[in-house]
């Protein structure tokens, strides 16, 4: 495979960007190798600037459920565009889309549209401490809500990728709020929440961890969760940048039946560009400047053409069958790539929900973050790298999701269960 043209561009971008990516993973350093640069993208097709193309199964780390460069979406945001790109002032597609989210998500009454889950996250947490007037909120470890200070402590996603378990830059005065439990993990979180209870505020968690691997809760951790939290008077908050539209039309709240307080928002919603979103009960939600004292602003937020792409792309996901029709085809890849590591005799765990695939190389179950980090991160690397040279384009990390969408047919997934076959009897 020709990378000629990536790396020459590697090159320059690291005399202009630190470490030449503009996000950590994209830098290709747990799988070896430098990043491809991507000049095009249509459907499940990746075209680098070397004229190499892929199936990609990263769809811009989620928010592609309809493909790239869907058609009616491209018509949606040319459209929004002609109008200008930025008022920095209310518009009517703003409305209409928070009018579908809180219609299509079970715990949001009132949303306020931001720019990126970071800063919805951020938000939801300043909003859940001034509700309860606590100061302490508990994450997850191997759960990843973005890069604000007081959740970088045991995140996963990049962090986890590149091996640093927290930040540089980041007091100790902040963290030291940030209480920690392992996923999944209910004897351990009762502890935490019986010694903190009256300083917390808020549990943050992934209802389906998507940052550490794909890792779905217990069924009992999440109905757990929110009779704790009530008991407490907690708020609980569910981070459903990634599933959010995703495992179901209501996100995971909607397929396990559990309602959170807040919920967050992002990817899908913007249809592939700028967006995240916090919303949830109304009474909450009317603490928000200007209906409340909790003050949150930016100048792009209910971005026109961001708002369109996302409203074209929910209304496509909500034609019938869309999500029986995901379901099918993962399944059936999912199915495909077991047997493919079964029959060369490769140890390979699976999990998936939905349209979301994880897999792990190792012995046994994963269902939190230390069964995650035993996964033997080499063997993926050599799986990521020889999947490439099949022409399939995986997640650059271990600690990622393998994400279906709309556009891979049934060829495409037999492409890639034929490309798996060949692979993974090169792993022994």
């Amino acid at each position: 495979m020709k990378t000629t043209r990536s790396r020459t561009l590697f090159q320059r971008a690291n005399l202009f960007i630190p470490g030449g990516v503009n996000s950590p993973v994209r830098a290709f350093r747990s799988v070896g190798g430098d990043p491809l640069f991507i000049k095009q993208a249509k459907g499940i097709l990746l075209e680098d600037v070397d004229g190499n193309k892929f199936l990609d199964y990263v769809l811009s780390w989620g928010p592609m459920i309809l493909g790239h460069a869907n058609s009616h979406v491209l018509k949606a945001v040319i459209s929004a565009t002609k109008r200008g790109t930025s008022y920095g002032a209310p518009c009517e597609g703003e409305v209409e889309l928070a009018r579908l989210i809180v219609k299509t998500v079970p715990s949001i009454e009132q949303v306020r549209l931001v720019n990126s889950g970071t800063e919805a996250v951020m938000s939801a947490i300043r909003l859940a401490r001034a509700y309860t007037k606590r100061d302490s909120i508990l994450k997850f470890e191997g759960c990843y809500h973005g890069h604000a200070d007081h959740l970088l402590v045991k995140a996963g996603s990049g962090v986890a990728t590149l091996g640093i378990p927290d930040s540089p830059g980041v007091p100790e005065s902040f963290a030291r709020h940030t209480l920690t439990a392992p996923y999944n993990d209910i004897k351990a979180t009762e502890k935490i929440i019986h010694k903190h209870a009256n300083n917390l505020g808020a549990i943050i968690v992934e209802p389906i961890a998507g940052n550490m691997g794909v890792i779905p809760p217990s069924d009992e951790f999440l109905p757990w969760l929110r009779m704790i939290t009530k008991k407490y008077g907690i708020l609980l908050i569910f981070d459903e940048v990634i599933t959010g539209f995703r495992v179901n039309g209501g996100g995971a709240q909607a397929l396990y039946k559990v309602i959170p307080d807040l919920t967050i928002l992002g990817k899908i919603i913007g249809g592939g560009l700028p967006i995240g979103a916090y919303g949830g009960t109304k009474d909450i939600m009317q603490m928000i400047a200007p209906a409340g004292p909790v003050y949150q602003a930016g100048t792009l937020s209910g971005n026109p053409v961001a708002v369109a792409a996302g409203l074209e792309t929910i209304r496509l996901l909500q034609s019938p069958g869309v999500y029986k029709d995901l379901e099918k085809r993962s399944k059936e890849l999912a199915e495909g790539l077991g047997e493919a590591a079964k029959q060369a005799k490769i140890s390979y765990y699976q999990t998936r929900v939905g349209s979301m695939l994880g897999g792990f190389f190792t012995e046994g179950p994963v269902s939190d973050y230390a069964g995650a980090k035993k996964s033997d991160t080499v063997r993926y690397a050599k799986f990521f790298n020889g999947m490439l040279n099949h022409g399939i384009y995986l997640a650059p990390s271990q600690f990622e999701a393998m994400l279906l969408s709309t556009a891979h047919t049934k060829r495409h997934i037999q492409q890639t269960i034929a490309a798996a076959q060949k692979v993974f009897p090169t792993l022994r």
